[in-house]
């Protein structure tokens, strides 16, 4: 259309050309019919340059947005605090979690279908810094390796392992050196998972990555003067401790000799136990006034009971005085097994309580005999169906 358009315009030129007078008006009509047929190709042109919303990946949100997410977010929390009576400035997360669910009550199985009213920091998904400037140039020399952060970050990690070979070579060579210096206090902590690292990184890494980087921690662990990076190991660990405290230990009491003892409980099933635990004792263990090789005759039974002990490298340290009752004698086993791991958390620090946890020593076992069914043999188990 627009070429007629232009051929046009040159035919009216050239008639209008040979009057003088009009030669004003020719420029006009000329310039009007040009800036029509621009417009006209530009609005033609328009359609390649549509935003391909399929190619253009997750959708990325400013500063700025977030900004206004996190001040709604801050009103709605004074809102809700003051719909439930409570104090808006000590009005926890926790506070408006159970006030959505009083307020929104929800019969969905799925949980992200229910209402929440989270921080935008929990909502948002980290995102990456502008890896560029105005002139399209990357920021970081690593930007083309597709991991930036994981490379700078096992660059970081060889430059201090590197930095405390060189500050041992220079204690050897004063004669300063000594193994016996202080650790890495590690304690009840683990390793980042890969996932977790991910997330901390902002980037997705592979298998063989991370355990390269396992690798490259535990060489800098291995070092005997690594305590001079505490800081910067702690940042990549995960603390388990949270959860051992939540364990009941039993008071430590003393009888009139001056020994230190301590009692607990247990159940298994229909078994009911109690345990006295007796500190510099012989290892002698009585079940119900019997010694328990003659009270368990069966191997397994016996090994459930002293794998607490075992498990914690006690054997022959204490002297147990047990009473069970109820259920059969492997009930019973397990009863006096959970009920010996509940004693014992008197004498152990917390880091032992942990793997005592992480044993599975101080987890009831909650399994009981299923009962039978109206119309069934057994709990499971169908009568034999027969056609006649």
């Amino acid at each position: 259309m627009a070429a007629p358009g232009v051929r046009t315009v040159g035919r009216v030129s050239s008639f209008l050309g040979k009057c003088g007078n009009c030669s004003s008006s020719i420029n006009t009509v000329t310039s009007q019919l040009s800036r029509q047929v621009l417009s006209r190709r530009i609005c033609v042109s328009s359609a390649l340059h549509r935003k391909n919303l399929a190619a253009a990946g997750p959708e990325k949100f400013s500063v700025e947005y977030i900004q206004k997410q996190v001040e709604e977010y801050n009103i709605g929390k004074r809102h809700l605090a003051n719909m439930m009576g409570e104090d808006p400035e000590n009005f926890s997360q926790e506070d408006i979690d159970r006030s959505i669910t009083y307020l929104f009550p929800s019969g969905l199985f799925e949980k992200k279908a229910r209402p929440i009213m989270k921080h935008p920091d929990e909502i948002f998904p980290r995102q990456r810094a502008i890896q560029w400037g105005e002139d399209r140039r990357p920021f970081h020399f690593l930007f083309y390796t597709g991991k930036q952060a994981y490379y700078t970050l096992m660059h970081e990690l060889f430059g201090k392992i590197l930095n405390i070979e060189k500050h041992q070579d220079r204690l050897r060579a004063k004669g300063l050196f000594s193994k016996d210096v202080k650790q890495i206090t590690l304690g009840t902590s683990r390793w980042l998972l890969k996932e977790e690292l991910d997330v901390l990184l902002v980037e997705t890494i592979s298998a063989d990555d991370y355990n390269r980087f396992i690798q490259l921690m535990e060489r800098l662990l291995s070092l005997p003067y690594s305590a001079t990076e505490e800081e910067f190991v702690l940042r990549y660990r995960q603390q388990l401790e949270a959860q051992s405290r939540k364990q009941m230990v039993p008071q430590l009491e003393k009888d009139e000799r001056g020994v230190a003892f301590s009692t607990s409980e247990g159940r298994r099933k229909t078994s009911n136990s109690s345990v006295v635990l007796r500190d510099s004792g012989s290892g002698r263990i009585t079940v119900n006034g019997q010694e328990y090789l003659h009270y368990f005759s069966v191997l397994q039974d016996r090994e459930q009971l002293m794998f607490p002990l075992q498990f914690m490298g006690m054997l022959g340290r204490f002297d147990l005085e047990c009473t069970v009752s109820g259920g059969g004698r492997s009930s019973q086993a397990g009863a006096l097994r959970l009920a010996i791991s509940q004693a014992l958390l008197s004498f152990l620090s917390e880091g032992e309580i942990e793997n005592m946890r992480q044993a599975g020593l101080l987890t009831p076992d909650p399994r009981v005999r299923e009962r039978k069914k109206p119309g069934q043999e057994g709990a499971r188990k169908k009568f034999t169906w027969k056609k006649r």
